[in-house]
C-alpha cells in the first residue's frame, strides 16, 4: 500500500503532511471536497510531519523564485532528505506537490514518484485553508503579514528582473513620439492660424512647420524688422534670399496690426512649440540609441523608428521574435486583414513595414514580393537580435544588402547570392569580430595590470 505524504510551500516556510488512507480518498474525491472546509475532519485525513520555518524574508525569497521556475531550492532539498522516509523505502511513496514543473524536478533530485492530480489539489486546498492551525504557534495574523511581504517582495524582484523591461523603455519612446508629432503639427498650425492675422505672407514664404514658429518667435511685430534682421533670420531658416523676401514682405505686408499682449502671447506659445521640437530630437536620438543597443540587426535593416513600431506592435522583441514572417509582413494592419477576409477581397500586402524605403523603391507590380521578403528578413534579425548573446550589426548589413540585391534583380534581372551563402560570410565575419575583441579586451587588461603593479613598487619606494 503506498504511503501520500503531501508538500506544502507557505511564506512563513515548508511543511510536509502525511496523508492517511489515501487510496480510499482517491476514491471517495467528493467526500474529501465536502471535508476541506471543517477542521475535525481533515485532521483525522492529514497529520504533519515536518515544518521548517523560513531563516528570513530574504531566504524566503530566494526559496520562492526558486520554487517558481521549478527548481529545487537547496533548503528544500535538505528538508525532504530529512523528512521522508530513506531512499530504499521510497519507491512505495508518493508526494503530492502542487506544481508538475516542481514535481518533476523533486522526482529526479529524491527518487521518489510525485503526484497533482487525482486527490493531492484537494487536500493541499484544505492545508492551505487550515494552515494557520495545523503548525504550533503560528497564528493568522503571522500567517497574513508573511503573506503580504512575501508577495510584494516577489512582485517587486519580478518587476525588477522582468527580461523585457529595455524593450518597454523602446515602446514608450515611439508612443511618445508619435504623440509629440502630433502635438507639434496641431500647435504649429494653431500659430499659423493666430499669426497670420498679422504676417499672412510668412506662410506663403516658410511653409515648413518647425521654421515658421522659430521666425514667428523671433519676429514678433513685423514692423520691427530691418536690415539688421537679415542675419538673424539667415541662422533660422538657412537661406539668404528667404530671409530677405521676409524682410521685403513685412514692409508691405496686408496684415493686420497687433497689440503688444498679444505679440507677446503669440511669441510664448511659439517659444513652447519650438522647446517641443528640441525635445521630439531629442526623444529621437534617444530612441536611436536605445534601438541600437537592443536590436542592432533590426535597426540596420529596416531602421529605428519602423523597427521600434514593430516592437510596440508585438508587445516585446522576444515576441516579435517568435512570430512568423507572415504574420511580421501585415503586423499593424489587421483591420485591413479582417476586412479582407469578412469581404473575401484581396488580403493587405504590407502593414508597419511599408514605412520602410525598400517598399517606396520598389515599383507597383513587385511591392507585394518586396514586402514578403522584407518581412522574411526581418523576422531573421529579430530573431537573432532576440537570442544571440553577442550584439553585432554583421548580420544585419548582410540582409540589408540582400534585401537591395533583392530589388535590383527584380529590376535588372541580376541573380543574388544564395541566402546559406550569405549567412556562412556574416558568421565567419561575426567571429572574426568577436576574435579582435577579445585580443583587444586582453591588451587592456595586460596595461591595466602593468599601471598597477608600476604604483604599487611606487608607493613601496616612498
Amino acid at each position: 500500500m503506498s504511503k501520500l505524504y503531501v508538500l506544502y510551500e507557505h511564506s512563513a516556510g515548508f511543511a510536509l503532511f502525511r496523508v492517511t488512507e489515501f487510496e480510499e480518498l482517491a476514491a471517495f474525491l467528493p467526500q474529501v471536497e465536502e471535508s476541506v472546509t471543517d477542521l475535525q475532519r481533515f485532521n483525522s485525513v492529514v497529520t504533519l510531519i515536518a515544518f521548517q520555518p523560513f531563516k528570513s524574508a530574504v531566504v524566503a525569497l530566494e526559496n520562492i523564485n526558486a520554487i517558481s521556475e521549478g527548481i529545487v531550492p537547496e533548503d528544500l532539498n535538505l528538508f525532504l532528505e530529512g523528512a521522508l522516509p530513506k531512499r530504499k523505502k521510497r519507491s512505495k511513496c508518493t508526494l503530492g506537490v502542487a506544481d508538475p514543473k516542481l514535481g518533476a524536478a523533486i522526482s529526479e533530485a529524491l527518487e521518489i514518484p510525485c503526484s497533482h492530480t487525482g486527490a493531492v489539489p484537494e487536500i493541499i486546498r484544505g492545508i492551505r485553508h487550515h494552515f494557520h492551525a495545523l503548525i504550533k504557534g503560528l497564528t493568522l495574523k503571522a500567517c497574513s503579514i508573511a503573506q503580504l511581504g512575501l508577495g510584494h517582495s516577489y512582485s517587486r524582484a519580478r518587476v525588477k528582473f522582468n527580461v523585457h523591461r529595455v524593450d518597454n523603455m523602446i515602446i514608450q519612446s515611439i508612443a511618445l513620439l508619435d504623440q509629440l508629432d502630433k502635438d507639434i503639427n496641431t500647435f504649429s498650425m494653431r500659430i499659423r492660424e493666430w499669426y497670420s492675422y498679422h504676417f499672412p505672407e510668412l506662410v506663403s514664404i516658410v511653409p515648413e512647420n518647425h521654421l515658421y514658429t522659430k521666425c514667428a518667435e523671433y519676429i514678433k511685430d513685423r514692423k520691427s524688422l530691418s536690415e539688421e534682421s537679415l542675419e538673424p533670420l539667415t541662422e533660422i531658416l538657412g537661406d539668404s534670399e528667404k530671409a530677405q523676401a521676409i524682410i521685403d514682405a513685412s514692409k508691405m505686408s496686408m496684415g493686420m496690426d497687433i497689440s503688444p499682449v498679444d505679440l507677446i502671447n503669440i511669441q510664448m506659445f511659439a517659444g513652447r512649440v519650438v522647446a517641443l521640437s528640441n525635445y521630439r530630437k531629442q526623444i529621437a536620438e534617444y530612441l536611436h540609441t536605445k534601438m541600437n543597443s537592443v536590436a542592432p540587426n533590426l535597426t540596420t535593416l529596416i531602421g529605428d523608428q519602423v523597427g521600434a513600431r514593430l516592437i510596440s506592435k508585438a508587445g516585446s522583441l522576444t515576441s516579435l521574435a517568435k512570430y512568423p514572417a507572415s504574420t511580421l509582413q501585415i503586423l499593424g494592419a489587421e483591420k485591413a486583414l479582417f476586412r479582407a477576409l469578412k469581404t473575401r477581397s484581396n488580403t493587405p500586402k504590407y502593414g508597419l513595414l511599408y514605412h520602410s524605403t525598400f517598399i517606396g523603391r520598389a515599383g507597383l507590380k513587385n511591392k507585394g514580393r518586396i514586402s514578403r521578403y522584407l518581412a522574411n528578413k526581418c523576422s531573421i534579425a529579430s530573431r537573432i537580435d532576440c537570442f544571440s548573446e553577442t550584439q553585432t550589426t554583421i548580420f544585419g548589413e548582410k540582409l540589408r544588402q540582400q534585401v537591395e540585391d533583392r530589388l535590383k534583380f527584380y529590376e535588372t534581372g541580376d541573380i543574388p547570392m544564395k541566402n546559406i551563402d550569405v549567412m556562412k560570410q556574416a558568421m565567419e565575419e561575426a567571429l572574426q569580430e568577436q576574435e579582435q575583441e577579445a585580443v583587444a579586451s586582453a591588451k587592456k587588461k595586460k596595461k591595466k595590470k602593468k599601471k598597477e603593479k608600476k604604483e604599487e613598487e611606487a608607493m613601496d619606494e616612498d
